[in-house]
């Protein structure tokens, strides 16, 4: 899944087996047993019950400290022994979209503490976001984490603690799908 954009088809075929479909927020999607992650414009898929594409965007809310960090302690996408993971599809409000730029970064980094608190889950989780909201999409970000099952409770903690800050009082809709890989 390295490219620069994907598509996500639900479905009853594809490599990540869906262990579960959970909505935390709004609207849900049609239940799947399976995710396929394809090319962005690949149609190979369209049988599937739903479609979700995101695109590979520039980095936003980071300052070039923060980014050298991350960088040198993230790992990539597809590691033989990550074969657990988890799409959360999230839509903002408009409010969020309303602010400005320097508003947003402070919810995110000065209150939310988004890249502090990500770092200490590195490199135990991967993650990468895709936008979608700037392709008209039904969500504004995609964002796809894999780890080792030993890190599901770490997993967990993350994402709990992210969902407790100010940021995600903007989350309208987001549905938590936790993933094997066959």
């Amino acid at each position: 899944m390295s490219v620069k954009g994907c598509t996500i088809f639900g479905g009853t075929q594809g490599e990540w087996q869906v262990l579960s479909q959970k909505i935390i927020a709004g609207e849900g999607l049609p239940l799947v047993s399976h995710l396929h992650v394809g090319a962005l414009e690949d149609s190979a898929w369209d049988h599937s019950a739903w479609k979700l594409r995101g695109v590979i965007s520039n980095v936003r809310y980071v300052e070039k400290s923060e980014r050298v960090a991350l960088v040198a302690k993230q790992e990539g996408l597809g590691r033989p022994t990550a074969n657990y993971g988890a799409l959360l599809p999230i839509k903002k409000t408009q409010a969020w979209w309303d602010l400005t730029q320097d508003e947003r970064r402070d919810i995110f980094e000065d209150q939310s503490k988004h890249i502090e608190a990500n770092m200490k889950y590195l490199p135990n989780i991967a993650r990468q976001l895709y936008h979608s909201r700037d392709l008209g999409e039904e969500f504004d970000f995609l964002t796809w984490f894999e780890y080792r099952a030993e890190d599901s409770d770490m997993f967990d903690e993350m994402i709990q603690a992210f969902r407790e800050t100010v940021e995600w009082k903007y989350v309208q809709r987001e549905i938590d799908f936790r993933l094997l890989k066959k």
